[in-house]
């Protein structure tokens, strides 16, 4: 990928963020002052759940914590599976699998993934004989990948199991020696009492480079207002390009991409934020018609200028033009007035909605390493 390494090689100069001799960073010092407490917590833990996002399953991982980790029982739940491409996530799996590492896609909003993450913990900690009473598991991730939705299924599911949750009794280790407190969970099994803390670890990501940084900020763990839409939207663009991702999509949707329009039944403004809802009524037939009838003219665009451009999308230069052309055939695709002020602004905040809510299909942005 010679034209996105340069790409990101001359990001890298413009991008300022720079600091401590090479590392970015993008985090606020109090986010750093929790990784030394989750370090503390950590000790206390039986078992870690390590939340980490299936599109970015190394991109966010906490390096520096690894060591840590890797000491520990350990699973990696590999979340948001749905936006994961499933023909890369075996090879994933694989992968954790040759490296003796317990790994699991999940979706942290559906009970039964969840139980069947439960059921590996409770597994994987019954067959340690162990003599604790009461054992703990601790969660963990990189913001945005899921922890909170993860512990509230835990949630829901610990009460129909337990309906009344005993309070836990486990000292910790405090912030001065032989200082104990008191820490909340939520109960899942007996004989051992398993208990997942309430609270999850915010893991600080370590992005040891520019690639690392803007596929966290794809994926949503580092804020759009750090490193910018706009440059993030590049990134993704300059990805789809050179894995030829819009070719694909042409096999996919023949038919519709050849220019056949399925119109909807009323004109229908729908605005994409809709599709960011948490947990609002399902959009009405007209709304998942305009949708798709989005997503069909914003993946036509970029097949049409990707299968037209004469240039080379391994050559830095070339790939940099062929992605200031599909700024302006996105901007059409997606219906921004043309003097709209901030248009290139407005284009990338569509444009990554559609991808982080998988309207352009699923993905898997880190390439598997050979084990």
């Amino acid at each position: 990928m010679g034209g996105l390494k340069g790409l990101l090689k001359k990001g890298l100069g413009e991008m300022g963020f720079m600091a401590d001799g090479g590392v970015i960073n993008w985090f606020p010092g109090h986010m750093a002052a929790a990784t030394h407490a989750i370090r503390q917590r950590l000790k206390v833990a039986d078992f870690v759940i390590e939340v980490r996002d299936a599109r970015i399953p190394l991109s966010s991982a906490h390096a520096d914590l690894q060591p840590q980790l890797s000491g520990k029982r350990r699973v990696i739940a590999l979340n948001k599976k749905d936006l994961a491409n499933p023909n890369i996530m075996h090879k994933w799996i694989h992968y954790f699998d040759s490296c003796k590492q317990d790994c699991v896609p999940i979706s942290a909003h559906s009970k039964s993934s969840v139980k069947k993450l439960l059921d590996l913990v409770e597994f994987k900690l019954k067959e340690v004989i162990s003599r604790e009473p009461t054992l703990l598991v601790m969660v963990v991730g990189v913001p945005n990948v899921g922890k909170s939705a993860l512990i509230n299924s835990i949630h829901q599911i610990a009460l129909s199991r337990f309906p009344v949750q005993e309070k836990m009794k486990r000292a910790t280790v405090g912030p001065l020696p032989g200082v104990t407190q008191d820490i909340a969970g939520y109960k899942i099994a007996h004989h051992p009492s398993i208990y997942v803390l309430d609270t999850p670890g915010v893991l600080v990501p370590s992005i040891p480079d520019i690639e690392t940084g803007l596929k966290l900020a794809l994926a949503g763990s580092v804020k759009d207002s750090v490193v910018g839409e706009e440059r993030i939207a590049q990134y993704l663009l300059a990805v789809l390009n050179t894995r030829g991702t819009p070719i694909h999509w042409k096999h996919l949707n023949n038919r519709r991409m050849e220019g056949i329009r399925y119109e909807s039944e009323e004109k229908h403004e729908y605005n994409l934020k809709s599709l960011k809802r948490k947990s609002t009524s399902p959009p009405n037939k007209s709304e998942v018609v305009y949708i798709e009838d989005l997503v069909m003219e914003v993946q036509r665009a970029l097949y049409v200028t990707l299968t037209e451009f004469k240039g080379n999308t391994e050559d830095e230069g070339d790939l940099e033009d062929l992605i200031e052309q599909q700024f302006g055939t996105l901007q059409k695709a997606l219906k921004i007035p043309h003097k709209a002020s901030e248009a290139r602004l407005m284009v990338s905040k569509k444009f990554l909605t559609l991808f982080r809510t998988g309207k352009l299909g699923p993905f898997i942005l880190d390439d598997v390493p050979h084990a």
